[in-house]
């Protein structure tokens, strides 16, 4: 592998933005349910791919060095799962210092009363977690991520399809207020893909500590699957396969027409386990030769990150120079 050179057609390609924050491992769910989506895309579109770590801090819990080592797995699992740096501008968030100065104007464009209605303040509020001005801006912020770089596509999964409501909502009102500035984007969810469930049933997550480790070892792969909920009932040959949980999730690895047939005549639990473990070893093991060579290289996967963030700077400085000058900080 050679170090990147980004070249980017700026002038034919609409643009495309997203990441993941750095909280722990990444999961089937977060490939499925985003990543494989905006590495599909990276030809079609001039993709600015970041690790979110700023993002990262609302999960007080963390301590530097669990945000430092999850910041550089993410990097090496953007990278393992098939992000081309030749193709992508890809970097850390806090290495754009304009992603927290945008979000400071918009912090003070919006009201209290509309960040209220976040998914994630209300479910802080409902457990009675001490919530941080970090959580209850976190909508803020994302919409800064998205809105510096005019992004007009923003893949997520179904759960943060509201933050990209967020930042339509405050690029009209800003365009309205000081004149046009922003591209109003809009979200992209793949229907088929947009939950992907968990070991239990709910939506596979991290806090839900029902997931199935993207790079995990050959041991951590198994247990993770063994754990997969079944329904003990006696089952009908008729039985959709769509119902069962293991198939939901075995159809991501395994698209084949006789897979499905097999689950609806009665597939037996055990032996379509067996058959998952076996599927997702094989789909993860040229992913896995790739995360190996980069964790060995890492002056070359800083290297990435430096040019990343240069590029992502050249165009974010760029906007946040007409943002100011548009609102009077310039003056």
């Amino acid at each position: 592998m050679q170090s990147p050179s980004i070249k980017i057609n700026n002038s034919s390609k609409k643009r495309l933005v997203s990441g993941i924050k750095p909280t722990g491992r990444i999961h089937v769910g977060n490939y499925f349910g985003a990543i494989r989506q905006f590495i599909s895309m990276q030809d079609e579109y001039e993709a600015f791919i970041f690790i979110p770590n700023l993002h990262a801090l609302t999960e007080n819990v963390l301590t530097k060095e669990q945000l430092t080592e999850h910041t550089k797995n993410a990097v090496l699992d953007y990278l393992a799962a098939g992000l081309d740096p030749e193709k992508a501008v890809f970097f850390k968030q806090s290495d754009v210092l304009a992603h927290a100065n945008l979000a400071w104007v918009f912090d003070c464009l919006v009201s209290v009363p509309y960040l209220m209605r976040a998914h994630a303040y209300k479910d802080a509020e409902a457990k009675n977690k001490e919530i941080s001005a970090g959580t209850f801006t976190y909508p803020v912020l994302m919409a800064a991520d998205i809105l510096l770089y005019d992004a007009s596509i923003v893949p997520v999964g179904q759960d943060q399809k509201q933050h990209v409501e967020y930042a339509r909502d405050i690029a009209g009102k800003f365009n309205h207020q000081f004149g046009e500035q922003f591209v109003v984007p809009e979200h992209l969810i793949l229907e088929d893909v947009a939950v992907v469930p968990g070991v239990d049933g709910r939506k596979m997550s991290k806090s839900y500590s029902n997931t199935i480790p993207l790079f995990g070892t050959d041991e951590e792969i198994t247990k993770a699957v063994m754990s997969v909920t079944t329904d003990s009932r006696a089952r009908d040959e008729e039985k959709d396969p769509e119902s069962i949980i293991l198939y939901q999730i075995h159809k991501l690895f395994n698209t084949s027409e006789e897979l499905k047939s097999q689950y609806s005549k009665g597939l037996g639990y055990g032996d379509a386990k067996k058959m998952l473990i076996a599927d997702i070893i094989t789909f993860v093991a040229p992913m896995r030769e790739r995360r190996k060579y980069y964790e060995d290289n890492p002056k070359l996967v800083q290297e990435i990150l430096i040019n990343g963030a240069m590029r992502a700077n050249d165009v974010a400085m760029k906007k946040l120079f007409d943002v100011y000058e548009a609102v009077g900080l310039t003056s």
